[in-house]
């Protein structure tokens, strides 16, 4: 027996949903978990040129009320993204159009797990693009003590399933 993967247009293999499948409601645990590290931290950290003495520091982070290094919550955000993508968007979003309402109820320290579900708020067909649709998705993460970390809303232009029944 063959597994039948899917497909875009032009035969290269997705994972991601089409813009049909991406309906009002949708919720989709994500199967991916990553426990957060240092070194995740102090790279993205200095990458972005944000010398933040909560994110680098671990004596001045001694003395505020966590205690301890805090994740920067950038990091946070792009990796909620990023967990999100295999099951969501692999192959069928063409562009992230927005990000909306980007909250951190509780802090993301290092050795923390975190596990991502998102959910369909709302999509809707482009009107100057027949091929393509507009979906709002809010990505919800939670450590392993199942606090929220962290919560936003993404919108994404999203491609229609081909019409040679590659979908």
């Amino acid at each position: 027996m063959v597994f039948q993967q899917k497909r875009d247009a032009e035969g290269r293999v997705v994972s991601g949903l089409w813009f049909e499948e991406l309906t009002e409601g949708l919720v989709v645990e994500h199967a991916i978990r990553r426990t957060v590290t240092e070194t995740d931290n102090v790279m993205f950290t200095t990458m972005t040129m944000n010398p933040a003495a909560a994110h680098l520091d671990a004596d001045y982070a001694k003395g505020t009320e966590f205690g301890q290094v805090l994740v920067n919550s950038m990091f946070t955000v792009a990796l909620v993204v990023g967990l999100s993508v295999p099951e969501l968007t692999h192959g069928t979003i063409l562009a992230q159009l927005g990000m909306d309402d980007v909250t951190f109820p509780k802090p993301v320290f290092v050795g923390d797990t975190i596990r991502v579900e998102s959910e369909v708020v709302s999509a809707r067909a482009s009107k100057s693009r027949p091929t393509q649709g507009i979906v709002v998705f809010e990505h919800r993460a939670h450590n392993q003590r199942d606090e929220l970390v962290c919560q936003a809303r993404r919108t994404g232009l999203i491609r229609r399933a081909p019409s040679q029944g590659a979908s």
